[in-house]
């Protein structure tokens, strides 16, 4: 398996950013425009329009990947903040404070700032992989 598995590495990269991206997106316009669904109840304003700005458009720049290493910097240390604010502060770990997801986007999003936008991304046109 790992041999098959290897061959398909720099696609699964990119659906890994893309789809990081797509999902991270969501959760913008979510807190911005209330579409799909509420926005999360007695959220502050300041990470409503913030955070949701933050995910709205880093999200879609990780996603097209155009200036995906900065964005998805962006975004990690956003999903750094959220998580000690919003959830490090209930319990320590994770599966306590219901904090998963913003560990899991922040070092995502890390894990591609470092390796860039790799294929099928709008910097690789501009000589950026």
């Amino acid at each position: 398996m790992p041999t098959f598995t290897r061959s398909y590495e720099t696609q699964t990269y990119a659906l890994l950013r893309m789809v990081a991206g797509f999902l991270f997106f969501w959760h913008g316009t979510q807190k911005l425009f209330g579409f799909p669904g509420a926005p999360p109840a007695g959220a502050p304003p300041f990470v409503v329009y913030v955070g949701g700005g933050l995910e709205l458009v880093c999200g879609a720049l990780v996603m097209i990947g155009l200036t995906t290493s900065w964005a998805a910097f962006i975004a990690s240390g956003e999903m750094a903040v959220a998580y000690w604010l919003a959830h490090g502060t209930r319990a320590l770990l994770p599966i306590q404070n219901q904090g998963e997801l913003a560990v899991l986007y922040c070092f995502a999003f890390l894990y591609i700032a470092a390796r860039g936008p790799g294929i099928w991304a709008l910097d690789s046109g501009r000589g950026e992989s």
